[in-house]
């Protein structure tokens, strides 16, 4: 008996070993796939812009500027339907991208994306803010729901990308007045200055 007792205990130890080996590599796997599951159950702000803009780039958004390059035109002035590609930093690992929607003046304008205020939110006509220096667009604040206010955080950016090449600036347009002419005389008394 005692032998039989034997193997079944190398047999009951060995069965263990591979079901915890198993469980062990289930878990590992679990937890490494587990935020790319949980990302991919909600929209995210690259297939978005890309639906929203018809900018054709694929990949994480930080990849966006650098895969634009000679496939689109790239600049520093927003324009309605081009795509902000946002700097990586340490609160977006990943960058970010949204769609102007409008330009409500030379540091505002108003922006579409998803994933900014929330898992899935996405935001429609949201104000971003230029807050460079230089006015070139290079750091913006956005608009951020939770708050119901811009969010206070300097969000780097690489610049727009635009499915066509901007508008250039119109030239002015000349307008041709008829001559002057004189409709009244005024005959005021000679004005003396003090000295």
């Amino acid at each position: 008996m005692t032998g039989a007792l034997s193997r079944f205990r190398c047999r009951a130890e060995r069965i263990f070993r591979k079901s915890w080996t198993i469980f062990a590599a289930s878990c590992i796997v679990a937890l490494a796939l587990g935020p790319v599951a949980a990302q991919a159950r909600h929209l995210q702000c690259v297939p978005y812009a890309r639906e929203v803009s018809g900018i054709q780039i694929h990949g994480n958004a930080l990849t966006w500027w650098g895969q634009a390059d000679g496939r689109y035109p790239r600049g520093g002035e927003p324009q309605v339907g081009a795509v902000l590609a946002f700097r990586p930093t340490a609160a977006m690992p990943l960058g970010h991208v949204a769609v102007v929607s409008a330009i409500l003046d030379d540091r505002r304008i108003l922006l579409d994306h998803a994933n900014w205020s929330g898992p899935g939110v996405i935001d429609s006509g949201v104000l971003a803010v230029d807050v460079s220096e230089e006015g070139d667009w290079s750091s913006v604040r956005v608009w951020y729901g939770p708050i119901e206010a811009l969010g206070s955080r300097h969000n780097p950016t690489f610049g727009f990308i635009y499915k066509t090449a901007p508008e250039p600036e119109a030239a002015p347009t000349l307008v041709h007045l008829p001559e002057p002419t004189q409709v009244a005389v005024l005959d005021l008394p000679e004005l003396q200055f003090g000295r």
